[in-house]
This record gives structure tokens, C-alpha cells and sequence, in this order.
């Protein structure tokens, strides 16, 4: 059986914003939502501090929260762990959005284009009909690891797009392929690991 996963290397990562901006091409999010963010804060305390970058998305974890919480069954998980969202079993109740702990739900009333105020050009129009084709008005979405792209054969979009290489998908039960000996030899951690969800996205620590 295949789990999914991705291993992001906080040490290559920086903070560029590719991940986040290469996200949207294929997927065709709307404005102000973002399935891949990148957060930057400070590390360490003074004098010896430095700034750090946090590429977060789902974690698609083990155990979601965001499932046992859906009062409709929206928010399913495919046997390969990738967590997601049945647009036409969602109510928008953004239960899921509560429950999950890594804030990777996006609520859309409707598509928003890039431009307030102006005409949608013919490149945003074109978006606009991917994205209604896939998502009903009021739903919640999430990033689901760019599972079309999965099945031509590719890799996600934000692992394609990175420029530094920070970025690692693959099979996280096989313990021969590169995330599994990422995770053991460079001491990958998952984020927030007490809250027990077992998330499928690990990183590599930046020193």
C-alpha cells in the first residue's frame, strides 16, 4: 500500500514563495485563497537570532481531524492518505476548518478574480471555469497534493516549481524511497506531533 507524503528541507528553503505561487496554475484558486503559504518568523533569541521560513500546506494526516468532524462525509481519504474534500457532499459548515490544527482550509463563497473592480480578462475567465467545474459556491477547499497531476504521472506543483530542491513527495510506507530516508537520516520531525494526526508532511531541519 502507498502512503503519500512530502518531506520539505527547511534548510534549502528560502522563502521565495514559488511553492505558494506555483500552487495556483494548476489548481486555479481564486484570490486570498492559498493551499500552499510560506510563513516567516524569527528563530533563536538575541543576539543570536535568525529568520526562518515555514512552507506549510495539508499535512494529510493519518488520523484528520477534519473527517471525523464532517457532518456529511465531505472530507474523505483515498487509500494512497491523501485527504479530500467531495464538493458535492460539502455544506460549507466549516467544521473542518475549526477542527483542523494547521489552518489549511479555505473557505469559497465564489470565485474572486485577481483585479477588484475590473472585467475578468480571457486568462482569469478560463480560470474561473476550471475552478467552478471542480468546486460548488460555499464549500471549503484544500491542497490535495495535486492528485490530477498524480495521475499523469507528475509530481505536485509545488515540488516542481522550487527552485533549491527543498521539496521531496513519495511513498512514506516504502522505507527505500527517498522521503523514508530523508525522514531517518536527516531527523525529519511532523509538526505539532502531541496532537496525535500523524501528518503526512515532514521537514528537514534547517541546521
Amino acid at each position: 500500500m502507498v502512503r503519500f507524503g512530502m518531506v520539505i528541507d527547511l534548510k534549502r528553503c528560502v522563502g521565495c514563495y514559488s511553492c505558494q505561487i506555483g500552487c495556483r496554475q494548476p489548481n486555479f484558486t481564486p484570490r486570498g485563497t492559498f493551499w500552499a503559504r510560506v510563513l516567516k518568523g524569527e528563530l533563536g533569541q538575541f543576539p543570536s537570532v535568525t529568520r526562518g521560513n515555514l512552507p506549510v500546506l495539508c499535512m494529510h494526516c493519518k488520523e484528520p481531524p477534519c473527517k471525523e468532524v464532517c457532518p456529511t462525509g465531505a472530507t474523505q481519504k483515498k487509500d494512497n492518505g491523501i485527504v479530500f474534500v467531495d464538493s458535492n457532499l460539502c455544506i460549507g459548515c466549516k467544521a473542518c476548518s475549526q477542527a483542523c490544527p494547521y489552518g489549511a482550509r479555505f473557505y469559497v463563497e465564489k470565485w474572486q478574480n485577481y483585479y477588484p473592480g475590473q472585467p475578468l480578462n480571457q486568462y482569469e475567465e478560463y480560470a474561473k471555469a476550471q475552478w467552478d467545474a471542480r468546486h460548488k459556491p460555499g464549500t471549503n477547499t484544500k491542497c490535495e497534493f495535486c492528485s490530477e497531476r498524480l495521475e499523469d504521472g507528475l509530481q505536485p506543483a509545488c515540488v516542481d516549481v522550487c527552485p533549491t530542491n527543498a521539496r521531496v513527495f513519495g511513498d512514506l510506507d516504502d522505507p527505500q524511497s527517498e522521503v523514508s530516508l530523508l525522514i531517518k537520516t536527516r531527523h525529519g520531525f511532523q509538526l505539532n506531533p502531541e496532537l496525535g494526526t500523524d501528518p503526512s508532511v515532514y521537514y528537514l531541519p534547517s541546521r
